[in-house]
């Protein structure tokens, strides 16, 4: 297993929590919970080694392209493709965001 840091400008955080997806079969798993303001840190935990760049440039294109809540995330991988990650983040903010957990 390898272990990933990032950290990306945000807005205010967010005001809860969210799960998307579980680990296991090509899949992985994204936790979100609120981070101090201003920042998005992001924790993986993937089988997949070697492939940092790969990470930092995936997540650098979903969490910089739009304004959004500082927030901890924590992915833990099983080898996904960069459209389950995708998807699977936006799921989470999408379940903040319904639930109207998200700082104003």
């Amino acid at each position: 297993m390898e272990q990933l840091k990032f950290a990306f400008p945000a807005l205010q955080p967010a005001a809860g929590r969210a799960l998307a997806g579980v680990v296991g079969s090509g899949d992985l798993e994204v936790l979100v919970e609120p981070n101090v303001a201003g920042t998005t840190t992001v924790s993986v935990a993937t089988s997949v080694v070697g492939m940092g760049r790969v990470w930092e440039a995936v997540l650098s294109r979903i969490l910089t392209a739009a304004p959004l809540p500082a927030t901890k995330i924590e992915i833990n991988d099983f080898g996904a493709t960069p459209g389950v990650v995708r998807m699977r983040i936006e799921q989470a903010f999408e379940e903040l965001a319904a639930n109207g957990r998200t700082a104003p």
